[in-house]
């Protein structure tokens, strides 16, 4: 059966993973039909369209909050509950340290198999997920502790029983209350950013964004859908929607891009890491030198300033 020459990179990865999958269980060299679609999903990796970046932004073997949690910081304690309802493994949170200063690290988990994903919800988090999140942030702010989050989420689980439990409260109150801790707050998307389910960890003093992951107010899909009535016409929509690293960059949206390699974080995730943590050690430095007043008024102006937005001059 011939192949189509302009499959995705999402379609070569699931073909690379299958061949491996094989070669592996059947004691075969299948080295060579690997190594053309690397080179191939390599070629498309250096002119990706947006939707090609969503595409990569979702793949299943890009490193999670955790494992960048087990590289980039030293003894971590995780936290569970939001002293409400009850645990909700959609996020992680904790205590830990980096270069031995003291931070509270937060982020959205997803899986990599189908049996992590329905423990994890997708990495769509419940009310008490926020919650969670905001009595750690909280809790920072008691310690004197900068915060670090890590944003990878299709959105907040949009299911009848998070809406009973107070969703939209529990996302409001985040961002209300993130606006005016006292302390560093550090944001990296890692992955998707998804509507106000990314958010809900997302507002913060520095907001990096991996080369190709993705930060929105809705899906290409559901915006097709809405806008263009025709949900196939996803890649312009994410055209449109400026949800890549380099157009929220040039919005003054995110501080900075971290770069990845050919092919996405997942194939060099040691060296993902290693830029990762230098970058957080740079804002954290950075940020240390403000005061909690200069702290909370630059965070308001960095929001005012998105954009074409400017602040009137009084």
């Amino acid at each position: 059966m011939s192949r189509n020459s302009e499959e995705s990179i999402e379609q070569l990865e699931a073909r690379r993973k299958e061949l491996e999958t094989y070669e592996q269980k059947n004691n075969i060299d299948l080295s060579d039909d690997i190594n053309k679609i690397k080179a191939k999903i390599n070629k498309k990796s250096t002119q990706l369209s947006p939707w090609e970046q969503v595409e990569l932004a979702r793949t299943l073997e890009r490193p999670t909050t955790l494992e960048y949690i087990e590289n980039i910081f030293d003894d971590f304690i995780e936290f569970f509950g939001d002293r409400v309802y009850g645990d909700d493994k959609a996020i992680v949170g904790g205590i830990a340290s980096i270069n031995n200063q003291a931070v509270t690290v937060v982020g959205h988990q997803r899986g990599m198999t189908t049996k992590e994903n329905i423990k994890r919800n997708f990495g769509m988090p419940h009310p008490e997920g926020y919650r969670k999140a905001l009595r750690l942030m909280e809790q920072a702010e008691k310690f004197n502790r900068p915060i670090i989050t890590f944003i990878d989420t299709k959105g907040a689980y949009p299911g009848k029983e998070a809406e009973e439990r107070g969703q939209s409260e529990a996302i409001a109150k985040n961002l209300v209350e993130m606006a005016g801790l006292n302390v560093p707050i550090i944001s990296i998307v890692i992955g998707e950013g998804g509507s106000g389910g990314a958010l809900g960890l997302g507002v913060c003093d520095r907001l990096y964004m991996l080369e190709n992951s993705t930060y929105s107010v809705i899906s290409p899909e559901g915006a097709a859908s809405i806008l263009f009535k025709d949900g196939s016409l996803k890649a312009e929509a994410a055209k449109s929607l400026k949800l890549t690293a380099s157009d929220l960059y040039d919005l003054n949206v995110a501080d900075k891009v971290i770069k990845e390699p050919i092919g996405g974080a997942h194939i060099d995730k040691e060296a993902v890491f290693k830029d990762t943590k230098e970058t957080i050690l740079n804002g954290l430095d950075e940020l240390s030198q403000f005061n909690e007043d200069v702290l909370i008024d630059s965070r308001f102006e960095k929001y005012m300033n998105i954009g074409d937005f400017k602040i009137e001059e009084k």
